[in-house]
């Protein structure tokens, strides 16, 4: 009975399955250890440390996971306590508040260039804001003197019952009641009308500075002090 051999090309053929079946198999797991990062961070001694996993000594600071190309993948925050996060979240609010402010500051200075294109817009809005109070403070002038007008002839009235005031008529003594009143009340309203114009300078005044940095230097040197 001659002897039976198995051909060379099935011996090959057996042979390739098996390294194709090898190379499956180990795979996963090489794709798996591509897959995990290396972590890396700078400890409190200055050391750099790296490891497959995030770094206790590294807890209280930043930490990097680099990918095996050493591209960094993301950045691990610290571990914070209670107390700790509550003042980051406290400076970040701050911050938050003050980009806020910053942003409110820019809208203003473009709405204020927009109506004030140059110094010389500015002073005549100035200019035309001072002489409204001034006009009431002209109008009340000429109102307490003509109310200290309307004194004069009580005082002489009165004259005859100086050392008693009490035994005035009382319908003169009404009158200088309703004077006192109205002096006052003129008094009081020319204090608020020259706060106000000090208000509406200072606020000019403030404007003025702001707008500075927008307009041209030759109009911001050439342009005279408003008058008071």
């Amino acid at each position: 009975m001659p002897l039976r051999t198995t051909p060379w090309s099935a011996i090959v053929a057996v042979g390739l399955a098996a390294s194709w079946a090898g190379a499956a198999s180990s795979q996963p797991r090489s794709q798996t250890a591509n897959e995990s990062g290396i972590y890396t961070c700078t400890d409190a001694r200055g050391r750099t440390l790296t490891a497959d996993r995030p770094i206790p000594d590294c807890a209280d600071r930043q930490q990097r996971e680099l990918g095996p190309s050493g591209v960094v993948r993301r950045t691990v925050e610290p571990t914070y306590t209670l107390h700790e996060q509550a003042e980051r979240d406290e400076r970040a609010r701050q911050s938050a508040q003050k980009v806020a402010r910053l942003m409110e500051e820019r809208r203003r200075d473009r709405a204020l260039l927009a109506r004030y294109p140059n110094a010389a817009s500015h002073a005549r809005e100035r200019g035309v804001a001072i002489a409204q109070v001034d006009a009431v403070i002209d109008m009340t002038r000429r109102r307490m003197a003509e109310i200290a007008a309307e004194r004069k002839p009580l005082d002489d009235e009165l004259e005859f019952y100086r050392r008693d005031v009490t035994r005035a008529p009382m319908a003169v003594r009404r009158r200088l009641e309703d004077n006192n009143a109205s002096m006052k009340t003129q008094i009081d309203l020319l204090a608020g009308q020259e706060e106000e114009k000090r208000r509406v300078n200072a606020r000019f005044d403030e404007e003025r500075e702001r707008l500075r940095q927008f307009w041209p230097a030759t109009e911001t040197t050439a342009s005279p002090s408003p008058s008071r």
